[in-house]
């Protein structure tokens, strides 16, 4: 996982808690008040993370495609969790 952006990251663990979003719905969850993700960020780094096998894609209808997380990128985001627990505690 170190050789994704921390944006990649976070659009997994979006796609991860969610149940097949479609692109348009993991934007809504990454957009804040201060931060507007655009199309052109998006589109792209969900099409990388499919390329690399941590996102699969498929259709809802004829114009919404859904992500949901594959056993890799489960796998991997796991990995990522423990980690990070390694490093970060709250007592």
């Amino acid at each position: 996982m170190f050789d994704l952006t921390s944006f990649q990251r976070d659009i997994l663990y979006v796609a991860c808690g969610a149940d097949e979003p479609s692109g348009q719905a993991i934007k809504a969850e990454l957009e804040t008040d201060d931060e507007t993700i655009t199309h052109g960020r998006l589109y792209p780094n969900l099409d990388t993370l499919v390329d690399e096998g941590y996102l699969e894609k498929g259709q809802r209808d004829r114009r919404t495609n859904v992500y949901t997380v594959s056993e890799t990128g489960r796998e991997k985001l796991q990995a990522r969790r423990r980690w990070e627990d390694e490093y970060v505690t709250f007592d």
